[in-house]
């Protein structure tokens, strides 16, 4: 067995792909349901992934900052059953209010695990390795966004087009993630620190662990949450099955890059690796506000799929890179809790300014692209501060 692939890695990876097909079966459904069979306005789609977003932002740092101290797996059993609880209600709504409710304590459950989570899957894996298990973690996890709109495509045929029964089908994966958590290990060697010297894991984060989380998380405020991406190919004359069609390729794409990009990552600058992700962004997000409806927005939402499967992992291996094993906890919770704040603020002003211009949400799209492809061309150029 390769020495990065622990039990913990395997474990986890599983636990991710059960709740992700669970979350992408639901999630690119989410704004047909609030705006056609709910009655929600548009603007309301950006608010309620902004403010579930938020919600996470907070307990995202909390979080990974506390399970430092007093232990990582509990919090993770409690993030996913939250998760659950959250898909449960989003299926028993009946007005949109209720929807929010429930993306909350999903989201709020998706803060309380990330962190702990990611500190976890890198126990006993030597650091040249990072890069390699945060992209196997984020293949899996991919893996299961690919089968989650493949089982609502499934789901939709049988069901004569049925939202609701397909709200209900992700229940199922998101209970299945919750009974993994049961056996994940602790991390005993940072338990036994815990024990001798519980001061220790309160030291303060390196400040390139500070100013990289920052500076991530300032990128991130032009990232708009992607149900809002979703709704733009609804309003632009896509159905529920195209969206889901395109949805999967969007996760498929994710799932070819995530392994190849952090395995890159551990031989070449993070800086320069995750600065190529940065352009598929600026790709994605023109072509979708430039483009009519089409084969090319297909590759457009193909092509910004590979950001995500770049960043994402790479972005989180390049953080624990600089923060020392006892704290890394806290150094994800605050890289996540940065980051989805700004996600927050990006969901309302991309929310609110989604009607400007040409309308169905091309004044943002091209914001954010323009703005991202600037930030690309900065961190390829003067990114190396922040590398080993």
């Amino acid at each position: 067995m390769s020495a990065w692939l622990t039990r913990n890695v395997k474990l986890l990876s599983g636990v991710s792909l059960a709740q992700d097909a669970a979350s992408e079966l639901l999630y690119p459904l989410m704004p047909i349901v609030l705006t056609s069979m709910l009655g929600a306005p548009a603007s309301v789609v950006g608010i309620i992934e902004g403010v579930a977003e938020g919600a996470a932002a907070l307990l995202k740092y909390l979080s990974g900052r506390l399970s430092d101290r007093f232990g990582r797996k509990p919090a993770i059993v409690a993030g996913y059953g939250l998760a659950w609880i959250g898909k449960l209600l989003i299926a028993m709504a009946m007005a949109w209010p209720l929807v929010l409710v429930g993306r909350v304590v999903d989201r709020v459950g998706k803060g309380m695990r990330g962190a702990p989570r990611d500190a976890l899957l890198v126990v006993d894996v030597d650091r040249q390795h990072l890069g390699r298990v945060f992209g196997f973690h984020r293949t899996a996890d991919n893996l299961g966004a690919v089968f989650g709109p493949a089982l609502g495509l499934g789901v939709l045929a049988l069901a004569h087009g049925n939202l609701r029964t397909a709200l209900w089908i992700a229940v199922i994966p998101a209970a299945l993630s919750v009974a993994l958590t049961l056996f994940v290990g602790e991390d005993r060697a940072a338990a036994a620190a815990r024990t001798v010297a519980p001061t220790s894991t309160s030291q303060a984060l390196p400040p390139r662990v500070r100013s990289l989380a920052a500076l991530l998380a300032f990128i991130a405020l032009v990232n708009f949450p992607d149900s809002l991406l979703l709704l733009h190919l609804h309003e632009i004359g896509y159905s529920a099955t195209a969206i889901l069609l395109i949805y999967m390729l969007f996760n498929f794409a994710k799932t070819l890059i995530a392994f190849p990009a952090g395995s890159l990552a551990d031989h070449l600058p993070k800086s320069r690796v995750y600065a190529i992700g940065l352009f598929c962004f600026a790709v994605g997000y023109l072509g979708l506000g430039l483009l009519p409806p089409g084969p090319w927005v297909v590759l457009a939402f193909f092509v910004y799929g590979g950001f995500v499967g770049i960043t994402d992992g790479v972005g989180k291996a390049w953080i624990s890179s600089l923060a020392p094993p006892e704290i890394r906890g806290h150094a994800q919770g605050l890289l996540q809790g940065l980051s989805g704040g700004a996600v927050l603020l990006a969901g309302v002003w991309a929310g609110l300014a989604w009607s400007l211009g040409r309308g169905f949400g091309h004044t943002p799209l091209l914001i954010s692209g323009l703005t991202t492809a600037a930030a690309a061309l900065l961190l390829f150029a003067f990114g190396r501060r922040w590398d080993n």
